[in-house]
């Protein structure tokens, strides 16, 4: 059972950073589009790999379901029932958690960005 929930944890965790990464990725080149819209961007173009890569896992755990032997199947089942909830949240869950710590379009540049003063000629 740590081997399954360890699994599930990293499956999960590596969903939810492709999404992360493809949002701070849209951040920096639209500026100008409301958050809402790029969350909704972003989630689009990872979509298909999300569900392509779940739905290949979900194909091999089932055979092992299926036809592996007795020994593995409780594993199997862990892990299967992992990558649904795992994908739900990295879909369904990761997002609106931008949303609700606010993040806004110039929350990834760094602060001497913002801030920087002009340059004064020497």
């Amino acid at each position: 059972m740590v081997a399954a929930f360890l699994t599930i944890v990293g499956y999960s965790l590596n969903d939810t950073v492709v999404i992360y990464d493809r949002i701070r990725e849209d951040l920096r080149k639209y500026r100008k589009m409301a958050i809402l819209s790029l969350i909704n961007l972003s989630l689009n173009e990872t979509l298909a790999r999300t569900v392509v890569t779940s739905f290949t896992v979900l194909i091999a755990l089932g055979v092992l379901m299926l036809i592996g032997p007795q020994v593995i199947f409780s594993l199997a089942v862990a892990i299967f029932l992992g990558v649904v909830i795992g994908t739900y949240s990295s879909i369904y869950i990761s997002a609106p958690v931008l949303v609700w710590l606010g993040i806004k379009p110039d929350s990834f540049l760094r602060t001497e960005d913002k801030d920087a003063p002009e340059a004064q000629p020497a």
